[in-house]
């Protein structure tokens, strides 16, 4: 095999063992979200999330290799930081614990946005239409997600900005 397509094998190896991670991350960010807008958003992402698994299994299948994930310990501490961030958020009010879900829901996509962007790369190198199409409408889907978190994280800063109540003696 040359050396491009096992670099490209090894990364999807990689990316789905990822999106197999967040399947099981989604729906505890998507409980622990207060934001009805940002549930709902975590709730859709992990169906779209499914579908990159899907579209992962076409890919390999597409190259003629085996869909087996490889243990992806980016993934894994992202997940962890979550997890974290959940567990902290109870402590928060409201705003702050889902602004807080936010972010690592963005270093999540970051994480993808930039393995997606990789791999499809090297697929149009390799001259693989069909897999660098498939890898490019997940890599779109990660970069809508990432841009949908930013606009439902304004109005948690707008609240974040406004001075804390003081209580009166």
């Amino acid at each position: 095999m040359p050396i491009l397509q096992e670099i490209l094998v090894e990364q999807l190896k990689d990316l789905l063992h990822a999106e197999g991670q967040l399947v099981k991350a989604l729906p505890k960010m998507a409980r622990a979200a207060n934001d009805p807008k940002l549930k709902e958003a975590f709730r859709k992402h992990l169906e779209e999330t499914k579908n990159h698994v899907e579209r992962l299994k076409q890919v390999f299948e597409l190259l003629g290799e085996k869909a087996k994930g490889k243990p992806c310990r980016g993934m894994q501490g992202l997940v962890e930081e979550g997890q974290e961030t959940i567990e902290e958020g109870r402590e928060k009010p409201n705003f702050a614990a889902d602004l807080a879900l936010v972010v690592a829901a963005q270093k999540v996509e970051h994480y993808e946005i930039a393995g997606y962007g990789s791999v499809r790369t090297i697929a149009e190198q390799l001259d693989q239409k069909k897999v660098a199409r498939l890898l490019a409408q997940t890599l779109a889907e990660e970069e809508k997600t990432d841009k949908l978190l930013t606009k439902l994280s304004s109005p948690l800063l707008e609240e974040a900005s406004q001075p804390e109540e003081v209580e009166q003696v």
